[in-house]
């Protein structure tokens, strides 16, 4: 079994060390040490070098004590979101949390410690267990860059388990399976500028013909598969000048193409429409409002079926632990989702954090224990499974 109290130091060790995203450098480094020590063959890749990051990603071997089973890709991420430098982790009432001034890391500090601690105890108890491939990425958080750009070239598995989610409720064990495709939207809308005390009727407001589009948009939850918002926007030079440039930046996100075609094209109708109202002739010259548009995927959906053998296998290690857990589908994208896209049909794993991305952010002791016991009977599990019966 694994080692509670060493793992709680591990995670509050991992927390402390800032990683915020392009910055994972000490904590990689530290990871590589100490798998390292356990028999990992490492290097860190070119990913950081292609999002201009200070490190790649981690990537990791241990050769397994059953050479013929077959190998399974486990994986977290490195970074953390803003606040989060300085973390000061607690521990109370069987809990992890911040000082309340940050965020506390456990996305994905808590996916990291897993593994970490699950190889210790494979090398310890010398546990069954075929090959095992690590992935320890970089900047997840803004768009799951460095599984984007993970060289698959480099991994021989055909399963995968990322440990990078947390429960929805008071439920301690969940599954994602699923997770939406997502688009990332920008829009730029061009007025006209003048003096706004002076003739402010020569100007066309940009911000006011954004502020019109985005007031007739829907956003929030669109339905239960698909959602949207509009997270930025900037634009003006003074309060004295008729702004003649409004930045926008959003997002849309579905489990279902067909929708979210819908809603970015809603989206798009919204600011169209919107300039269209706006136009102005000066001295005999007319001035039109003006929208442009950037619109890329940020990520595609994953999909995994429940009769797939990575599923199967975890159902068949929580059934051996006496352990409830349920497969679910997630609103966010995790690296899962370019693993399954780059061939590895991977899932992820719940690892006891909630709250994430805000101050209240904590982590579930005994769920966080309970996911390392998950891992480890899969892996063992996995070890009794011949390639021929794949």
């Amino acid at each position: 079994m694994i080692e509670k109290q060493r793992m709680t130091e591990y995670v509050m060790d991992l927390i402390k060390i800032d990683s915020l995203s392009r910055r994972e450098r000490e904590v990689g480094l530290k990871l590589r040490k100490d798998i390292e020590e356990i028999g990992a063959k490492c290097f860190f890749d070119d990913a950081g070098k292609i999002v201009q990051g200070n490190i790649g990603n981690l990537i990791a071997k241990i050769r397994g004590n059953e050479p013929d089973s077959n190998p399974i890709l486990l994986s977290a991420h490195m970074d953390t979101v803003e606040p989060g430098e300085g973390i000061k982790p607690q521990i109370k009432d069987g809990i992890i949390k911040s000082d309340g001034t940050t965020i506390l890391g456990s996305d994905d500090k808590s996916g990291l410690a897993i593994i970490v601690e699950v190889l210790r105890t494979l090398k310890e108890k010398n546990t069954p267990h075929g090959d095992i491939e690590i992935a320890f990425t970089i900047c997840e958080e803004i768009g799951l860059l460095g599984a984007k750009h993970i060289d698959i070239s480099n991994l021989r598995s055909k399963d995968g388990i990322v440990l990078d989610s947390g429960s929805p409720s008071s439920s301690p064990a969940s599954l994602v399976t699923k997770c939406p495709s997502a688009e990332k939207l920008e829009f730029i809308v061009h007025g006209l500028e003048a003096h706004a005390g002076v003739c402010p009727e020569r100007g066309m407001n940009a911000i006011k013909i954004a502020s019109e589009a985005i007031a007739n948009m829907k956003l929030g939850r669109i339905d239960a598969e698909t959602t949207a918002n509009i997270g930025i926007i900037e634009g003006g030079l003074a309060i004295n000048i008729v702004p003649n440039y409004a930045h926008i930046k959003g997002e849309a996100r579905s489990h279902s193409e067909e929708k979210l075609r819908a809603q970015i094209e809603h989206m798009r109708k919204c600011f169209h429409d919107a300039v269209a109202r706006y136009e102005i002739t000066l001295e005999g010259r007319t001035y039109i409002a003006k929208v442009e548009e950037t619109i890329d995927r940020s990520y595609e959906k994953m999909d995994v079926s429940n009769e797939s053998k990575v599923v199967k296998l975890i159902n068949q290690a929580v059934k051996n632990l006496g352990i409830n857990l349920k497969t679910r589908a997630s609103g966010g994208g995790c690296d899962a989702n370019y693993f399954n896209k780059k061939g590895i049909e991977c899932v992820n794993l719940g690892t006891g954090m909630k709250e994430i991305h805000t101050v209240n952010e904590y982590l579930a002791l005994e769920e966080f224990y309970q996911a390392a016991d998950i891992l480890l009977e899969t892996i063992r599990l996995n070890a009794l499974i011949s390639p021929a019966s794949h």
